[in-house]
């Protein structure tokens, strides 16, 4: 596969020795009119990759916070298609990297190719599925890469050292580590051995390491981005869309960018995103 947007996307970061960032939010939350204007308002305030999902009613891998944002989307009347056309809106006036977030059944009950051939279409530049171990699909795994969609891999920390190359296998644009086990959620600490398994995941792999799961301060933001390639923040933002609106997430993925640059010196501290 060729370079992608969002391989691009860290290497231009990585060059100005900067962490990328990668905020989550759920397609039609809080309402349906909010999602283009807030991916809109992520891009400047700083986002790098946006992460977008697609709402699912048995989201297993998600925390209570981000059930609910899926389920309130639902309620709105959010479908696959739809936030398939928020892309393309999107689409016509920026070009940050977009990862559609979500699981195998709203893509199985869409069609297989309708889906890769319409997200590429829409302008997606990867898609990452909770539920889709390598290797247990080989037909959806050659149907993204053949529409040119980054197949984002999660490693989990309780994977074996040993496993980490075949777990990555067919994977493009980053590897999300997931930085504790369980479900997704805002969390006060990160694990103290963080530093280290992201040293050894970068030992055995080709792909930059985007830590996610539990970020939920810019204190936090910047711990990470000082050992890893890319923060991604997804429970803590929809915390903050819901209770301060477009605005205030904004503002929070903008004191999430100000803290991961911190000691970041002269123009590298300067990005077009």
């Amino acid at each position: 596969m060729t370079s992608s947007r969002i391989s691009r996307r860290f290497a231009e970061r990585s060059a100005q020795g900067r962490a990328v960032l990668v905020p989550y939010v759920t397609a039609g939350f809080p309402s349906l009119a909010d999602t283009v204007p807030l991916l809109e308002a992520l891009d400047d305030a700083g986002a790098d990759v946006l992460e977008l999902g697609i709402p699912f009613s048995d989201p297993l891998a998600d925390g209570p916070t981000i059930q609910a944002s899926s389920f309130r989307a639902l309620e709105n009347g959010m479908t696959v298609a739809g936030v398939l056309d928020m892309v393309r809106r999107f689409r016509k006036t920026r070009d940050t990297p977009v990862v559609l977030f979500t699981y195998l059944n709203p893509i199985f009950h869409y069609g297989l190719d309708r889906f890769c051939a319409e997200a590429a279409e829409a302008g997606a530049d990867g898609v990452l599925l909770t539920d889709l171990p390598a290797g247990s699909d080989p037909e959806m795994e050659g149907a993204l890469e053949r529409a040119g969609l980054d197949l984002i891999r999660l490693l989990a920390p309780t994977t074996a050292e040993a496993r980490i190359a075949d777990v990555v296998r067919g994977g493009g644009g980053f590897l999300y580590y997931i930085s504790r086990t369980g479900v997704t959620g805002a969390r006060s600490e990160l694990r103290s051995e963080l530093a280290s398994e992201v040293d050894r995941i970068r030992d055995r792999i080709g792909l930059p390491v985007a830590v996610g799961f539990g970020i939920s301060s810019p204190e936090q933001a910047r711990a990470v981005a000082g050992v890893a390639d890319g923060v991604v923040v997804g429970s803590a933002l929809i915390q903050k869309l819901e209770a301060e609106g477009v605005e205030g997430a904004a503002r929070f993925v903008a004191s999430l960018r100000g803290a991961m640059d911190e000691g970041v010196v002269g123009d590298a501290a300067e990005g077009d995103g």
